[in-house]
């Protein structure tokens, strides 16, 4: 099922909350305003120093303790 822009935002907010807390949440949302963000440049190099082997094992560690 596709979300609606506004079911998006409270699902990304409840997992900032969730994730980080109030105060980190907003210092989050803070960064991501002021300074000039590419999402798509900043993933490309999130797991550069990773092999494949240790994303895969990292994402399977994810999903074994996130579970809800």
């Amino acid at each position: 099922m596709i979300a609606t822009n506004q079911e998006l935002k409270v699902k990304g907010i409840n997992t900032l909350l969730n994730s980080l807390g109030d105060v980190e949440t907003e210092k989050f949302i803070s960064l991501i305003i002021k300074e000039k963000f590419d999402y798509t440049k900043w993933q490309t190099s999130l797991f550069e120093d990773l092999t494949i082997g240790e994303i895969s094992k990292k994402a399977m560690y994810y999903q074994s303790t996130n579970q809800h």
